[in-house]
């Protein structure tokens, strides 16, 4: 029989649990001593990022921070500094769930949240967005970063009326915060009510002149009124006082736009090289070695152009292609790097030139998203011996409204026009006008540019006009909701796709006898190829470099309201004039 096991005393077995009760707190003394001792040499890491910072270094201030955090991986301020240098790297889907990580581990820090929401903002998360700086606000009701973001942001959900609101119950409850007024004036100017935001820009200007932005925020809302004079007062004010060199870059480049809408070309195109600047909000590199064209002789060499900033501009810009074409010579080679879909009307308009795609992607490294446009049908057989964006040419080929030659430059398929033109003319004799109201790019802030076609009943009701679809993308439902409400037939081509067929958009452009447009890619395609066109503007626009065209074209006439964005003031002056033209054209 086994032997029982002794039984341990009531004293025994107390001494017993105190010792290991001893035991574990010195083992949790211990891991606090080297949780401590983890955090010193964490912050240590974590200063030496910050100077990094401070000096304009994010890569190294982002790996600095990412070895803090490797250190002591709770040290929530080394996450929340990873996250901001990885949001200003281009990062950001990794720099919100850096953010959420420091969130998790210090949630009393309201800075997170603001961080949180600018993030989720970055990402188009605005539900989220909103959310982050609704706590925020909670956290900290007397500080009006929360406020300032959230009117933005709802602005940008659509919700106006409730971002106006917000912005400005803050200002009643914070008077003097310049940057406040900013936003109400941005979310007014953003959503058409341009004239209205200028006492609230100015406000902030008075409360705040040394504020940079506000001076550029003021000339974009007077370029927007067409008062360009008083804009590139606002922008040379934005530039006198800027810091940060992105500030001042914007600001050069605003400034820039606005030179060449006064029509101060030859200083205006020499400005817009900005956009050519690396460390441009917007510069795109492309891969080629080739050096930049600066106006040198052209006889006999190999000169790449590349088409950019959207399928409008690089119709636009196009208008020098002619002039480089001849520049090159018989010996020399023109080598056009343009959208896929225009490969066959630019060939077609440059027999002697090479036409090909450029082809986009983006890199993400250690400083962030690149954006890289590669040109493989002329850089794979060597590089240029020059190159250029399609509109750095304008500097030296476009000095003065005299240089723009006012003539087609574009041609489209003699057969498809002539096919077109058969079909057109089997719906009657009268004349034929083509019509387009928007972009397919329509978010809250561009939907100011553009008109609905429910607006266009004394267009669309001319007598004596026969109006033709020439609207690219889903546009069904509009055209059959217009013909209801206005009573009358617009002829759609069914058989021709108007956004990817551009070749044939061109040949329906052409057979046309008048193109009604805002100011789109449908616009500059039927312009580049000869036809007659009127642009419908919210206002002033800048490649109107100062007159009451676009000069880049061949005939055209710009229609745009006394007071910005009032289109049924505009459809009606336009109604009127087409009315003119077709009892001109009979008589």
């Amino acid at each position: 029989m086994a032997a029982l096991a002794p039984q341990l005393s009531l004293p025994a077995m107390t001494g017993m649990d105190a010792r290991l009760a001893a035991l574990a707190k010195l083992e949790r003394l211990a891991e606090e001593f080297e949780a401590a001792e983890q955090r010193r040499k964490s912050n240590a890491v974590l200063k030496r990022a910050i100077k990094a910072w401070q000096k304009g270094d994010l890569a190294r201030a982002g790996q600095l921070a990412l070895d803090a955090t490797e250190t002591d991986d709770a040290n929530a301020k080394a996450f929340h500094l990873l996250a901001m240098a990885l949001q200003r790297m281009g990062h950001q889907h990794k720099a919100l769930v850096t953010y959420e990580r420091a969130f998790q581990l210090d949630p009393d820090d309201p800075e997170l949240l603001i961080n949180l929401g600018l993030a989720a903002w970055n990402l188009q998360l605005v539900d989220g967005a909103a959310k982050m700086f609704q706590l925020y606000i909670g956290a900290c009701p007397d500080s009006p970063l929360g406020y300032n973001n959230l009117g933005s942001v709802q602005s940008d959900m659509g919700h106006v009326d409730t971002a106006i609101e917000t912005l400005r119950a803050a200002i009643y409850r914070m008077p003097g915060e310049a940057i406040l007024w900013n936003a109400l004036a941005t979310v007014l100017a953003e959503n058409g009510r341009v004239e209205e935001s200028l006492v609230f820009y100015q406000e902030a200007i008075r409360l705040d002149p040394d504020f940079a932005r506000l001076h550029h925020n003021l000339g974009y809302a007077h370029s927007h009124l067409g008062r360009l004079g008083e804009a590139l007062v606002a922008y040379d004010g934005a530039l006198a006082r800027a810091v940060d060199e992105n500030e001042r870059r914007e600001s050069e480049h605003s400034r820039a736009i606005c030179l060449i809408g006064m029509g101060r070309l030859a200083e205006g195109f020499d400005a817009f090289e900005i956009r050519n600047d690396q460390r441009f909000r917007a510069y795109v590199h492309h891969m080629t070695n080739a050096p930049l064209w600066q106006g040198e002789a052209l006889d006999g060499k190999r000169m790449l152009v590349v088409g950019e900033q959207g399928l409008g501009d690089e119709f636009m810009f196009a208008n020098v292609l002619p002039d480089l074409q001849r520049a090159v010579g018989e010996a020399g080679t023109l080598e056009i790097a343009v959208d896929r879909r225009l490969i066959a009307l630019f060939q077609r308009s440059f027999p002697r030139a090479v036409v090909g795609a450029y082809e986009d992607r983006t890199l993400l490294d250690k400083d962030g998203n690149k954006s890289l446009r590669f040109i493989p049908f002329s850089t794979d057989k060597g590089d240029p011996d020059f190159w250029a964006p399609m509109a750095t040419p304008l500097r030296f080929l476009r000095r003065a409204l005299s240089d723009f030659p006012h003539q087609p430059f574009l041609v489209p398929d003699a057969q498809r026009v002539a096919d077109f033109r058969a079909r057109l003319d089997a719906l009657g004799p009268e004349p034929k006008i083509g019509i387009c109201w928007r972009s397919m790019m329509l978010g809250a802030k561009r939907a100011k540019y553009y008109s609905v076609l429910d607006a266009w009943g004394p267009i669309l009701k001319t007598p004596g006009v026969r109006i033709v679809n020439l609207q690219y993308g889903d546009c069904a439902e509009e055209l059959a909701r217009a013909a209801e409400m206005h009573g009358v037939a617009i002829a759609r081509i069914d058989d021709l796709d108007l956004k990817d067929d551009i070749d044939g958009a061109a040949a329906l452009s052409a057979s046309l006898d008048l193109v009604l447009s805002a100011p789109t890619a449908a616009a500059a395609c039927a312009a580049s190829v000869g036809t007659e066109t009127w642009f419908l503007t919210a206002g002033r626009t800048w490649p109107q470099l100062g007159t009451g065209e676009y000069p880049w074209y061949r005939k055209t006439r710009v229609f745009s309201p006394d007071r910005f964005g009032d289109w049924n003031a505009l459809v009606r002056q336009v109604g009127q004039a087409l009315a003119e033209r077709v009892t001109s054209s009979r008589n």
